[in-house]
């Protein structure tokens, strides 16, 4: 879910959606043919990429700048903004808000490297001294 530019509505974004958001994030502005060429082959045909955009035109995420008949696309909303909302809604939704049942879940559901351990570790504590000043 995603709160647009123009409204506090939330917008729930298909995996195609965000895999064509994750490619005009890259390029920040593109016109279909570019989205096209950054999807792995055999991409999906230009008519089909063109639908998802319009989609995404009227849920407010993408815009357009018309070039005679041509138009190239950009994102209204950030990667960043993208990741913050997802990331609320997964720990809302699925964590009830609690960081410490994250950190649960990753420690029993995941194989975690100790290298990632250590950053988390290093991570947190740097998030306690910034709280605490």
């Amino acid at each position: 879910m995603v709160i647009t530019q123009k409204s506090d509505q939330m917008v729930t974004l298909t995996k195609a959606e965000e895999r064509i958001m994750q490619i005009l994030w890259d390029l920040e502005r593109g016109f279909i043919k570019d989205i096209q060429e950054h999807f792995p082959q055999p991409a999906p045909p230009y008519n089909t990429i063109s639908t998802i955009v319009r989609v995404l035109v009227k849920k407010e995420i993408v815009s357009f700048k018309t070039y005679g008949g041509s138009y190239q696309y950009f994102p209204l909303i950030t990667r960043e903004e993208y990741r913050s909302d997802q990331m609320g809604r997964l720990m809302n939704n699925y964590f009830g808000n609690s960081l410490s049942e994250v950190v649960n879940f990753f420690s029993e559901k995941k194989d975690l490297d100790i290298d990632e351990v250590d950053e988390a570790l290093r991570m947190l504590e740097d998030l306690k001294q910034r709280k605490k000043k």
